[in-house]
């Protein structure tokens, strides 16, 4: 039975990828305090919708090499820097504990050599970008590939070892400040304390109230209490609560439907 903090760190690093590309566009999107979430990003958070024009977040140059000019939005670019630089330290710090794979082994994590011959090369790993990081970072929380493996006939020793109590550790707390700058820009980043949605329940039909803070995700809660049947997890009152990320898909209703009625208007 896997760990219950490697559980909700995967999880983490899973909302880290699939709002990455949110987080990439917000930097050139002008904060919009009065809407929330900021409707010039709300099309890149529907993460589930087929788009042509969708963005390609698993190759890409780490933001630490690019030029910046004038971004948009500074408190989404510096949530990039912090995010991005974060991860790859704590890919670097797991693959040094517990990796043993070999050179050509493509699940492999390679560290920065500034003596590479070319620059793509001299950054190893991290020239994949933030996707593959969190990804191979995952794989180590769940303890993946930790076994002996069949290749060829011959019994080959395991690519990693099992990750130590003290690596899973900082992988939690790193994986859990990163989903919270996260959350912040994409979509708490201007509203704290807590407010009624619009949008009802789908379950019951009741109010629901979104709560949001500088240092956490947001949340929705049905007000209904324990007769609301809503598939999710209670509270210790007994209302039915949607954390981040479930709680998205109900703030994206809820953006939809304040577009509907400015455009009625």
């Amino acid at each position: 039975m896997q760990h219950p903090v490697a559980i909700r760190t995967a999880a983490r690093l899973r909302t880290i990828r699939e709002q990455w590309g949110a987080l990439l566009a917000a930097v050139e999107t002008p904060p919009a305090p009065s809407t929330w979430p900021p409707a010039e990003t709300r099309a890149f958070l529907n993460t589930g919708a087929a788009d042509d024009g969708a963005l390609l977040v698993e190759d890409r140059t780490p933001l630490t090499l690019r030029q910046h000019p004038a971004p948009a939005n500074l408190d989404a670019l510096d949530a990039c820097l912090f995010v991005e630089q974060q991860v790859f330290d704590l890919a670097d710090t797991l693959a040094a504990t517990v990796q043993h794979a070999g050179v050509d082994d493509p699940r492999r994590w390679t560290f920065v050599d500034p003596g590479a011959p070319d620059a793509r090369t001299a950054i190893g790993s991290r020239a994949h970008g933030l996707h593959w990081a969190a990804l191979f970072i995952e794989g180590r929380v769940l303890d993946e590939d930790t076994e002996p493996e069949l290749l060829d006939g011959r019994l080959m020793a395991a690519p990693y070892s099992p990750l130590p109590e003290w690596a899973l550790d900082e992988a939690a707390r790193v994986a859990r400040a990163c989903e919270q700058r996260v959350a912040r820009i994409v979509a708490a980043d201007a509203i704290t304390g807590s407010r009624t949605l619009p949008t009802p329940c789908p379950a019951c039909g009741g109010a629901l109230v979104v709560r949001a803070a500088l240092t956490e995700p947001p949340t929705v809660t049905c007000r209904t209490g324990e007769a609301c049947g809503a598939d999710t997890s209670r509270d210790a009152r007994g209302r039915r609560v949607w954390e981040w990320p479930a709680c998205l898909p109900l703030l994206l209703a809820n953006g939809q439907a304040e577009d509907h009625e400015q455009r009625a208007a």
